[in-house]
């Protein structure tokens, strides 16, 4: 395992270049694969694509707007940045196996800072079997990662365009968790832990993806800012009415207990809340849903101005996150 340096030891201490061997060290210590013919350390990597279809992301994380150094350490907030790019290929039907990371950072933050954040992104694509292949460093005001995720899809990528109505709407993965998580440390409290933690560190299904585009999903979308939110793209996308239907959802004793504490409607983190990545799929009708798919909802035609119901009507609660 690389080594820790001195606590006290600056990205302006380093130096960017020595930033960068260390980097280096901690991503040649878990294999980038054998697709990966030129790693980190020349003006771009080489990667071999075998079959199927690239597709490829990219997304930004700003501190003080994604993240807060407060709430939670440097590895959980590579863990994080990984995860939310990891599970944009997920919902492409894919699978993630190439990332590259711009930091762009103050010369004051704690060199260890940016090492721990390598190392939590670094195991977090472990998990897929992706590899950390190359990025850049920057100065900055804040700090700022921008990475892009590569990966392949076996079958033809599926996309936000292709529900119909008729189409069963389903969810993969824990929902709300993240934004109960969110509302407790915003309060300035750390209880209940599993939520804060489900926050720190999301748990994508990574898995289900390609399972569900192999299953015969019409259209699937990570749900990152909010499900209504998520929902309204599909729909717009598709041209299609979507209605979630609540009674679909069991709601979990932690965020009843939060949902007790701060006055909010419990259900509210779950159709509004954002970044426990799970996925939001639909599905033709007569086709069976894979293992783990929850059905909360129905597709229709559109009608009218409202793309997403709730229980049949308009809703007023929070739909989910805005950057603007």
């Amino acid at each position: 395992m690389t080594s820790g340096i001195d606590r006290d030891t600056t990205l302006a201490d380093l130096g960017e270049f020595g930033l960068i061997s260390r980097i280096t060290e901690i991503i040649a210590e878990l294999a980038p694969g054998q697709d990966v013919l030129v790693g980190p350390g020349d003006d771009a990597a080489v990667l071999r694509v075998r079959k199927g279809h690239v597709v490829v992301s990219t997304d930004v994380m700003v501190e003080g707007r994604h993240f807060r150094r407060d709430w939670a350490d440097a590895a959980d907030v590579g863990a994080r940045a990984a995860a939310q790019n990891l599970s944009d290929i997920n919902a492409m039907g894919g699978r993630a196996q190439w990332l590259t990371v711009g930091l762009a950072a103050p010369a004051d933050l704690p060199a260890q800072w940016a090492l721990d954040f390598t190392r939590g992104f670094a195991e977090e694509c472990a998990k897929v079997g992706a590899g950390l292949v190359g990025g850049d460093v920057s100065r900055a005001d804040q700090v700022v990662v921008s990475i892009t995720a590569m990966g392949a899809c076996t079958v033809s990528p599926v996309l936000r365009s292709g529900a119909a109505p008729g189409d069963v709407l389903a969810i993969c993965g824990r929902q709300g968790w993240a934004a109960g998580g969110l509302a407790v440390l915003g309060r300035g409290f750390r209880s209940p832990r599993v939520l804060v933690e489900a926050y720190r560190r999301p748990e994508p299904p990574y898995a289900a993806g390609p399972i569900a585009a192999e299953a015969g999903a019409s259209a699937m979308v990570d749900i990152s800012d909010g499900l209504l939110a998520e929902a309204g793209h599909l729909a717009t996308a598709s041209g299609v009415s979507i209605d979630v239907t609540t009674s679909a959802f069991e709601v979990p004793e932690p965020l009843l207990a939060v949902g007790q504490a701060t006055g909010a409607d419990p259900l509210e983190f779950i159709l509004g809340g954002g970044d426990d990545h799970a996925l939001l799929a639909t599905f033709p009708p007569g086709v069976a849903l894979p293992e783990g798919w929850l059905r909360i909802g129905s597709v229709g035609p559109l009608t009218g101005e409202a793309v997403v119901t709730v229980d049949g009507a308009s809703y007023d609660g929070p739909r989910g996150w805005s950057h603007f």
